[in-house]
């Protein structure tokens, strides 16, 4: 019989330990989850609250297994993975702190819809749980209950997974009643092997991956039993086949990965959760694109003729890094600047854009780090600048350089009309990129495909029998621009809404708005585009009757008056004048790329001097472009010009964190300001934020920035009750440390073998924080080479401002 369970916990006192329990997010027969609050890092928080067995509750080796174990999976760190934080007991009350993800699980997205989920979404999804599983079979972890309730899809669409082999041990299941042997799973989900009650295999996880996506692309679970037994035995003893009703775009090719996934005996399954993740992935692999008569063959072989270029990988290495990110959930801000921060390049140019006239409502005008950019300029802002960036930053042959900034500058201008013609807010952030990436195709024709480009010039310049820009195109390619860039969007992983508003809208424009926000956004993108090319393609005294003639033309499918369409077109050409000089895009009057800018200046601007001024300041605190692709890590032999730029970012650094405290920002925020004008005023290979359990006596990293930390965090722990190691002592010395030579013998006895193990830096600094003389804080920071930190008078102090500035954002914080 299985074990009797306490009843719900839902009238818990307030607070447990030092988290505040709000409200209830759901509860089961093994637990109940709150929505709770973390005050010492400002955070939200899930807390679930076990219940054990009333055998298990005296079970003193039973709860210590299990914590030790919920402890181990704590260190798995995915974006597909809902993160443990904690592991602990409160009296008799065993708890784990996890992430708080704002969204709901699968199962509850799959009871709120009469129908299956799209074929394409499904797979994808499965795509992120097969990235979690993998990781977690690398670390040595199997789930052993991969379920849709175990299956969060946060605010953005992404899979992320939970209860890694935690529940699983709390939990008395149901005993095999055909061997005895006690076994660990939910009836309907386990493996074959787990009916049996064998060991745990990453097998397990596949054929439970399997179920689930059949059952995302059937809308019903594969193993539907009252009885959890019959359900047990079924696993055990039945071959299982797919669902006779399944949507048409479930192919053969489809259907025989799912059977694979789930094949009753594990030699015949998929070997593992990466191998299926592939498998998907291919099958993911986008189909003839409309527009396209050479259907896939035209793309795929125009794709391996760009891929010979070295700068189309790292274009589209740096586009799906972004998109990564802009694809996880809302509490990603700090994700997105530390992944802009790894492109020294496209970090500097990013903040001198920040800093232009056009982002100082918004607080800019003297940003210096990426954190505070993207807190004040918002997660989509940043995200648009850096797309659009990332495109000029990795297409920059000598050969076609004008063509091709000219060509973005008229993109830029689409993307920036594109937004001031949408009245929502989230509707214009997806608008700028559909607008901008509407014209993908040529823009990547121009650049790889010169040849071919010049041809479809010629054939619609031609005096007889003149093409449309799609026929010629598809002439000199095999395939449209349009499917061109669609083409390209997919294989970078551009989400579907974007592909949307990347398609022209065919006929003529309607009489009034559509309903569907989808439809407006094609439109709103279309026209955008369609000024563009006007203004580009005139003389300025034609312009304005030629601007005038495109708003009358769309202002019913817009919803604006002639004259506001007006008024945002020269809007929009004083902000890309703007936009213009932060990249450094200069071109001479009279050209046609010269004609999409606004010559007069904007109500408001700053003066020629204040220009100058403020262009002044901000390049004391960014590198010389000549610098810009240098490598952090720099060598000790750094010049006096060197140190006093390094000393101006830091100070610049210093005033943006104290106006961000003047404003009461979050703890975190402030922490990533200081990590970052650190990393990049001393050009350092990586930097991490490390607090103190008060329980424990360990100071754990909690985050960083630069390169590898995701895999070092987990792995960085300062014991301090007994240590002796050099980061223990100098941590309870509360004393600034430099190591210039890890290697040197008196220093390498010292080092933990954490360290020796996981990080091996060969010179770091230590900067201990303290309060009332009791550590509880490090801030961590290395370089790659021996001798590598170099530090003056100026910036040691300045670090010791950065390092006090930390105390006092945390006692401000309370």
């Amino acid at each position: 019989m299985p074990a009797p369970v306490r009843p719900p916990a839902t009238s818990l006192p307030a607070r447990l330990g030092r988290f505040e329990l709000r409200r209830v997010l759901g509860q089961g027969a093994q637990a109940t989850v709150w929505l709770g609050y973390d005050p010492r890092l400002e955070r939200e928080v899930a807390v679930k609250l076990m219940r054990l067995g009333a055998e298990a509750a005296d079970d003193n080796p039973s709860v210590n297994q299990w914590l030790q174990e919920a402890r181990s999976v704590s260190r798995l760190n995915h974006p597909n993975i809902v993160p443990v934080f904690e592991a602990d007991m409160r009296g008799e009350q065993p708890y784990l702190v996890f992430e708080y993800v704002d969204g709901r699980t699968l199962s509850e997205t799959l009871r709120a819809r009469s129908t299956p989920l799209p074929v394409r979404e499904a797979v994808a999804l499965m795509v992120g749980v097969l990235d979690a599983l993998h990781v977690a079979h690398s670390a040595g972890v199997v789930h052993r209950d991969l379920k849709p309730s175990n299956i969060l899809v946060d605010s953005s669409g992404r899979a992320r997974v939970m209860d890694f082999g935690i529940a699983a041990r709390v939990a008395r299941r149901p005993e095999d009643a055909l061997g005895g042997r006690r076994i660990v799973g939910t009836p309907g989900y386990m493996s074959p092997e787990a009916a049996r009650g064998e060991a745990p295999a990453a097998a397990m996880d596949i054929y439970a991956a399997g179920l689930v996506l059949a059952e995302m692309l059937s809308g019903a679970p594969m193993i539907v039993e009252r009885d959890p037994y019959r359900a047990i035995h079924r696993a055990a003893h039945e071959d299982l086949s797919l669902p006779a009703r399944m949507p048409d775009d479930v192919d053969d090719r489809l259907r025989a990965v799912m059977l694979r996934a789930f094949a009753r005996d594990a030699a015949q399954r998929t070997p593992s959760a990466a191998l299926l993740r592939e498998e998907l992935q291919k099958w993911l692999t986008p189909p003839p694109v409309a527009g396209a008569k050479g259907g896939t063959g035209a793309l795929d072989f125009l794709l391996r003729r760009m891929r010979r270029n070295s700068d189309f990988p790292a274009l589209s290495d740096s586009v799906a890094r972004i998109q990564r990110v802009a694809s996880s959930d809302t509490e990603s801000l700090g994700s997105l600047a530390a992944e802009i921060l790894k492109d020294v390049a496209l970090t500097n140019k990013l903040l001198r854009m920040v800093n232009t006239a056009h982002y100082a409502q918004a607080g800019g005008g003297s940003v210096s780090t990426v954190s505070r950019a993207v807190a004040l300029v918002g997660f989509a802002g940043i995200r648009n600048m850096a797309f659009s960036m990332v495109l000029l930053e990795h297409m920059n042959d000598k050969l076609h350089a004008n063509q091709l900034k000219e060509e973005f500058l008229r993109s830029l201008m689409a993307g920036s009309l594109a937004m001031l013609l949408c009245r929502d807010f989230l509707e214009s952030e997806e608008a700028f990129i559909g607008a901008m990436f509407q014209n993908l195709g040529r823009t990547l024709t121009t650049f790889y495909f010169s040849q071919e480009a010049r041809q479809v010039e010629l054939a619609m310049k031609a005096q007889t029998g003149a093409l449309d820009e799609e026929s010629a195109s598809i002439q000199a390619l095999g395939m449209s621009y349009e499917a061109l860039g669609l083409g390209v969007a997919r294989s970078w992983g551009l989400p579907d809404s974007l592909q949307r508003c990347m398609c022209r809208p065919r006929g003529e424009p309607p009489s009034a708005p559509p309903a569907r926000a989808a439809d407006r956004l094609r439109w709103v993108t279309f026209a955008a585009n369609e000024v563009a090319t006007t203004l580009h393609s005139l003389e300025p005294a034609q312009a304005g009757a030629g601007i005038a003639a495109v708003a009358e033309r769309f202002t019913h499918v817009l919803g604006v008056s002639t004259d506001d369409m007006v008024a945002c077109v020269q809007r929009a050409r004083r902000q890309l004048a703007q936009m213009a000089g932060a990249m450094g895009l200069a071109f001479q009057p009279g050209t046609p790329a010269h004609r999409l800018l606004d010559p007069t200046p904007s109500e408001g601007a700053a003066t020629g001097f204040e220009e100058t001024l403020a262009s002044h300041a901000l390049q004391a605190t960014l590198p010389a472009p000549e610098a810009e692709q240098g490598a952090r890590g720099a060598p000790a032999d750094r010049s006096a010009a060197a140190r006093e730029q390094a000393v101006s970012m830091m100070a610049a650094g210093i005033q943006d964190i104290t106006n961000a405290m003047v404003e009461n920002c979050k703890l975190n925020e402030v922490l990533r300001m200081i990590l970052e004008t650190m990393l990049r005023a001393l050009r350092l290979r990586r930097v991490m934020f490390c607090l103190r359990d008060p329980k424990s006596e360990v100071i754990s990293a909690r985050f960083g920035l630069g390169e590898g930390v995701e895999a070092i965090v987990p792995a960085f722990k300062v014991v301090l009750k007994g240590g002796t190691d050099l980061f223990a002592l100098v941590c309870k010395k509360g004393a600034d440390t430099l190591i210039t030579d890890a290697t040197a013998t008196q220093i390498a006895a010292r080092l933990p073998d954490w360290f020796v193990k996981h990080v091996n830096a060969p010179a770091f600094l230590l900067l201990p924080l303290a309060i009332k003389g009791v550590p509880f804080a490090l801030i961590y920071a290395d370089l790659a080479q021996p001798g590598g930190i170099d530090l003056g008078e100026k910036e040691l102090s300045l670090l010791r401002i950065l390092r006090n500035q930390a105390v006092m954002a945390f006692r401000q914080a309370g």
